[in-house]
């Protein structure tokens, strides 16, 4: 295992999450006889227990691997950092200074990036650390009240965490450390930003700290990474969400109710967030995270299948096409489709944010299926609202045509979407959330 945390003075704490490594031949020989080596040698320069290591005997995952770095830590701030970053020249000061001024700050550097095959720096431009409905996170534009103040030195108000930060050691341990009924890797960082200004405390991003950042290939951790994130932001989603954990689940295509999928016990998450008195997720969003688009309005989400052929679903095709076709079932987000209390079909990927591309509709266009951005169809008065009721029929409002499936004349066995008149073809959605419109 690699080490969990290292002191690196007396006043700060460098943690790492104890993430193993593909060449597991050579990470033994550097994470073992050669640290152990410098760990002693440094030691002997300035004295016992100024470089500390921590080792597990199993695989604990990031999340619990950081964790128990701060139990071993004594210093009054702690900083949480992979391992495969590089610090700027004064990137600590800075930082020090903000969570001195107020104990309750989360803060994080900002962050440039280290090309995993040259190991040339890329400057990143300046932002903030936001997430999407899968809860990854991702790079945020600034606020506007950020630019507004014509200071690019300013903090800037961050409504998560990309995953390297500092912290009081106390106040974290105050706030709730890290959800350490979390799996391996994924969601904490979330988890964090939201927990810490939801109960009172604040998160941002310094200019005036830099580091770079080794954006690797592939993550090492486990090969089916994909499952562990995934429960993790739906046990984020049960604590922290309230009504809004509806659009994570629709974003993994989980049903609401009886997922299948094993979170774990949040009793004591519940409790903790009872005990700090935190607000309601939708304060989160209206003060903290306004950017995220909200889809409050689905009603059914899934994949949809038609009677002729339960093996086949819709699905958004290639992205250049904008014409959608039916494909083997596979369930990933091509296949994604959310129905809406305003008679929309939308499919594929959610757009995170309001500033990002709209969603994509399904339309009648000339009786033809096709995908358009729903805003400008709606804008141009399109025809692309649907009736659809469970095990019935996909017809359109205006055009009073029905999607449909025929089989293919280039190929035999095949099916290909149209828009004709109606026949007693049958659709179902696996997902529904509230009685559909009628």
């Amino acid at each position: 295992m690699s080490p969990s945390f290292f002191q690196v003075s007396s006043k700060l704490w460098l943690i790492n999450g104890g993430k193993q490594r593909d060449e597991r031949i050579q990470a033994d020989v550097e994470l073992k006889e050669h640290l152990q080596s410098f760990v002693d040698e440094t030691n002997a320069q300035h004295g016992p227990g100024f470089i500390k290591v921590v080792r597990h005997d199993k695989q604990e995952g990031l999340i619990r691997s950081r964790v128990s770095g701060w139990r071993a830590a004594t210093a009054p701030v702690v900083a949480l950092f992979d391992a495969h970053v590089e610090f700027n020249a004064g990137w600590a000061e800075p930082i020090l200074q903000r969570i001195k001024e107020d104990r309750t700050r989360v803060v994080s550097p900002s962050f440039d990036n280290i090309k995993y095959d040259t190991f040339e720096i890329e400057e990143y431009p300046l932002s903030a650390q936001g997430f999407d409905w899968e809860l990854w996170c991702r790079y945020l534009n600034p606020p506007k009240s950020w630019w507004t103040q014509r200071n690019h030195t300013a903090p800037i108000r961050s409504p998560a965490l990309i995953g390297c930060f500092v912290v009081d050691r106390k106040y974290f341990e105050e706030i709730g450390l890290l959800d350490e009924g979390m799996e391996i890797y994924g969601g904490e960082n979330v988890e964090l930003g939201i927990r810490v200004w939801q109960c009172g405390g604040s998160v941002e991003v310094l200019p005036c700290s830099r580091i770079a950042h080794i954006e690797r290939a592939h993550k090492p951790y486990t090969e089916n990474l994909t499952a562990h994130v995934r429960r993790n932001a739906l046990r984020v989603a049960e604590v922290w969400m309230d009504q809004y954990k509806s659009h994570v689940y629709m974003a993994w295509n989980v049903p609401l109710q009886n997922s299948g999928i094993d979170i774990g016990d949040i009793s004591k998450r519940k409790a903790l967030r009872s005990r700090l008195q935190c607000r309601p997720f939708s304060w989160f969003l209206s003060n903290i995270y306004p950017e995220l688009r909200s889809y409050s309005d689905t009603v059914a989400y899934g994949v949809l299948k038609n009677s002729l052929r339960d093996n086949l679903c819709l699905d958004q095709g290639p992205d250049t096409d904008n014409v959608p076709i039916m494909y083997l079932c596979h369930g990933m987000t091509p296949q994604n489709v959310y129905y809406t209390s305003s008679q929309q079909l939308h499919l594929g990927v959610l757009s995170p944010t309001i500033d990002d591309d709209d969603n994509k509709c399904l339309v009648d266009v000339n009786s033809r299926p096709r995908l358009l951005e729903c805003s400008y169809a709606a804008t141009k008065h399109m025809k692309l609202t649907w009736m659809f009721a469970q095990g019935g029929s996909i017809q359109n409002m205006e055009s009073q045509r029905c999607l449909e499936l025929v089989e293919s004349r280039q190929s035999e066995f095949t099916f290909q979407l149209v828009i004709q008149d109606c026949t007693d073809q049958k659709w179902t959605i696996t997902n529904i959330l509230t009685v559909l419109p009628q």
